[in-house]
Parts: C-alpha cells; sequence; structure tokens
C-alpha cells in the first residue's frame, strides 16, 4: 500500500492525527509537523499513560508505514537494539566448510549480511516499501547513559558502524519518535538532536473528546462524569494520577456493567480500573469517592 504525503501544515497534521483517534492540542501539532518537515526526531516527555506511545502508532496507521518499535529496559545494549551475529550459523557454515576442505573461505565470508540479525534500529535505516518507517524509542529513561551515547551516532547521521562490514547508512531518515517518562534526566546532548515537547494530561474538554473517538459507546453523560471524576483524581496527592488509557478503559468497564451514570457503589467496585495502587485506592474509596461522584454530576450538568 502506498505511503500518505507528510502534512504541509500544522492543521494538517493536526487532522491526521485526529483521523487516527487522537486528539492533539495544538502545541504537539506544531512539534509534530516541524518534527515531519524538519527531518528531526520528536522527543516526547511527560507522566506514563498519557499519550506519547501512541503518536507513534497514530502516525504509522495515518501514513501508511511501517511501525518499528524499540522498547528500552535497563541494561539494553547493541546486540538488542541494533545488531548480532548469528553465532551458531557461523559456527556450522565453518564446520560444513572444514568439511569440505574449504574452511580459509568460510572464515572470510562468515561475517556477511547474511549472518547478520537484524534488530530494531538497523531496521529502520533499512529501505521500506511505502517510504522511511516509523521508529518508536519507547521509554528511553529506562536504558543506561551509555547506550544513550551510542544513540547520538545514529540520531545525528542516521546511521550505524560496524566493525566487520562498515557503516550502514538510511537512504531517507526514519520518522523518530522517543518518548520518556522522566524517571531521569536524558543527557543534553541527545536531546539537542530532538525537537522536544512536554506531554501533559489533557484538559477535561479535550479529554471529553478523547473519550468520544475512543469509546463513542459510552455516551456522552456517563463520559462526561467520568472526566470529571478523573480530572478531580489527577488534582488529589496520588502516588500514580490516572492515565488517559485509565480513563478509557474505566469508562469501557462502566459501560460493560450496564452503567448510565456514576453511583458511588460502582465507583468503589471498579477503582482497580482506574487506579493501580492499593494506597491510592484505599484513600479514594469510601467518602471521597462519594463526594467526587457528587462534584462530577454537578460539574456535567
Amino acid at each position: 500500500m502506498a505511503a500518505i504525503p507528510l502534512p504541509t501544515s500544522i492543521d494538517q497534521t493536526a487532522e491526521l492525527l485526529r483521523s487516527g483517534g487522537y486528539v492533539a492540542e495544538r502545541s504537539l501539532a506544531t512539534a509534530l509537523f516541524l518534527a515531519l518537515a524538519m527531518k528531526r526526531p520528536l522527543f516526547l516527555e511527560g507522566e506514563a499513560g498519557v499519550g506519547k506511545t501512541e503518536i507513534a502508532k497514530v502516525l504509522s496507521h495515518t501514513l501508511k508505514r511501517d511501525l518499528i518499535r524499540l522498547q528500552c529496559y535497563e541494561g539494553l545494549d547493541i546486540s538488542s537494539a541494533v545488531y548480532e551475529w548469528n553465532y551458531p550459523r557461523q559456527i556450522m557454515a565453518i564446520r560444513l566448510a572444514e568439511a569440505a576442505g574449504k574452511s580459509t573461505d568460510a572464515a572470510q565470508q562468515i561475517y556477511s549480511e547474511q549472518y547478520l540479525i537484524k534488530r530494531p534500529l538497523m531496521q529502520a535505516l533499512e529501505k521500506h516499501d511505502g517510504g522511511p518507517p516509523v521508529l518508536l524509542i519507547d521509554e528511553l529513561d529506562r536504558t543506561d547513559e551509555p547506550f544513550e551515547a551510542f544513540l547520538l551516532e545514529v540520531l545525528s547521521d542516521f546511521q550505524v558502524t560496524i566493525p566487520e562490514l562498515g557503516t550502514v547508512k538510511a537512504d531517507q531518515p526514519p520518522i523518530v519518535i522517543i518518548t520518556s517518562n522522566r524517571t531521569r534526566e536524558i543527557h543534553d546532548a541527545l536531546k539537542r538532536r530532538c525537537l522536544y515537547h512536554w506531554v501533559d494530561y489533557p484538559n477535561a474538554e479535550r479529554e471529553r473528546a478523547i473519550l468520544a473517538a475512543k469509546a463513542p459507546d459510552v455516551g456522552e453523560k456517563l463520559g462526561t462524569q467520568v472526566v470529571n471524576f478523573v480530572q478531580m483524581l489527577r488534582g488529589m496527592e496520588l502516588f500514580k494520577p490516572p492515565g488517559i488509557a485509565e480513563t478509557i478503559d474505566w469508562a469501557m468497564a462502566l459501560k460493560v456493567l450496564n452503567a448510565r451514570e456514576l453511583e458511588p457503589a460502582t465507583v468503589d467496585a471498579t477503582l482497580g480500573v482506574v487506579l493501580k495502587y492499593q494506597d491510592d485506592i484505599a484513600r479514594v474509596r469510601g467518602v471521597v469517592a462519594t463526594q467526587g461522584v457528587e462534584a462530577a454530576k454537578k460539574a456535567a450538568v
């Protein structure tokens, strides 16, 4: 399937996201448009659950591009992120060559592309049908600082160096989205190679629009009350305030329970959908939940 051309304005970028079910504020659409136009990585920071990862998924879907995801974690290294040699195949090739009396030739050929296992970063540098892919480097803050240093070459020149083969460079740079939950600070040298945007929790109006796009069957009355209640939760000092994903999940769970509006008993019974820590649930359950339901209903009128 042919790729969709990149948007040529901020309004087109916002509409592109909206067509994929992502309701973006104009500042985010501006940052994304500039990143696409300037062929620069977009670095997105924000709390978990505010929709950073979803941006890359929506871009891949709406632009008809391949999505290549590198999920970061502590201890991530080059062999898991870029490439590694297929050692079992190399050893087998050498043994077969020795049996045939061609061990010298085999030793020279085992470091060729056919024995290379390509990981996400290298896959993103390859030519793809339909145009450059969307490369999602997700939760970069989970990695170690040495891996950040390695990424500098990739993000500066969109190339990686393999000692045995040389430099592999992309004909066209991929669309790069980097996310971070800011559990630690990312080095300035890497940030300088990116455009930056902080993704915040949405206000009530935008969250209602998001919920309507993602869960249209929930209904306006229940959806508005759910959003109002979640907005109240984010104003509390919770260990982990609910993200947009929790809002959507909770609204859909209430719909499954045939709820038409919030009720204290139903809220207490389903807090585990919207809150993920027992201390937070214990703090909200009971009086706070009852007061929150009353306030959510009044605000919805």
